[in-house]
């Protein structure tokens, strides 16, 4: 009895946190909001932060659902999410930025590429400009190829490969990076046009394709030194980056 009462307060709690996704395929179930404080360049900034689970299984027995997260050995893979500041839902303009997860340059600081610069800048950015949303998208490391083949890609360019042609002589594409599961969401959490902060214009595509109402791209580049140089030449020649308003910061 004991038990089961705890089970039932566990599932009040969580409830009323927990959004179904239906799709052509399964569900995603995404958990939030959950208020998350963040520091970002020394200020504390209120983000609402969501994660979420693509499961083959559809059910709205939540409690079943709480029951399988202890098997599913969830720390085994990785798991998206996203967070939102201000009133995502309403506001007329907001921006939004598809974060690819990037294990050197996020958590590390790695002056290889410029993805911890456009993390960063990005939630900045989106917080200026008032409401907003930042997608962090889990299996995406190395466009798609994942830690370990990256950490291999680096060796290659070590030895001269640029990163189109490290990833494509492993056996990979250049880029495989798939951004289904976050517009579904996206579209659970806003209906209204949003500007997307990205140099790529296959995220762009990716949004138009899916009848998302996009008003606007603004571009993000910085970050540059004699260790990405390449890199970030690499993204506008070869993997069609845009590169109209760039501009450089070595800070």
């Amino acid at each position: 009895m004991a038990q089961l009462e705890l089970k039932s307060k566990v599932l009040s709690i969580l409830e009323d946190k927990i959004q179904l996704i239906k799709r052509d395929e399964g569900a995603i179930y995404l958990v939030g909001p959950i208020r998350l404080p963040v520091n970002l360049y020394g200020e504390t900034i209120v983000f609402q932060w969501y994660c979420w689970l693509q499961c083959d299984e559809v059910t709205e027995d939540y409690d079943r659902l709480i029951d399988s997260l202890s098997s599913m050995n969830l720390a085994s893979f990785q798991q998206s999410s996203v967070l939102v500041y201000g009133d995502f839902q309403g506001e007329e303009d907001a921006m939004i930025r598809m974060h690819s997860i990037c294990h050197t340059g996020d958590i590390f600081g790695s002056k290889r590429c410029d993805c911890g610069y456009q993390l960063k800048q990005s939630m900045k950015m989106i917080t200026q400009h008032g409401t907003g949303a930042l997608f962090y998208l889990a299996n995406h490391e190395g466009r798609g190829i994942g830690l370990f083949s990256k950490a291999m890609a680096y060796i290659l360019q070590e030895n001269g490969y640029d990163t189109v042609d490290a990833n494509i002589d492993l056996g990979f594409v250049d880029d495989s990076r798939n951004y289904d599961e976050a517009i579904e969401v996206l579209k659970a959490l806003r209906s209204k046009p949003v500007t997307l902060i990205t140099n790529n214009p296959r995220k762009l595509e990716a949004l138009k394709n899916a009848g998302l109402p996009v008003s606007g791209r603004v571009p993000l580049w910085g970050d540059t030194s004699e260790f990405n140089e390449n890199y970030l030449q690499t993204k506008v020649k070869r993997s069609g980056h845009l590169e109209a308003e760039r501009t450089y910061s070595n800070d």
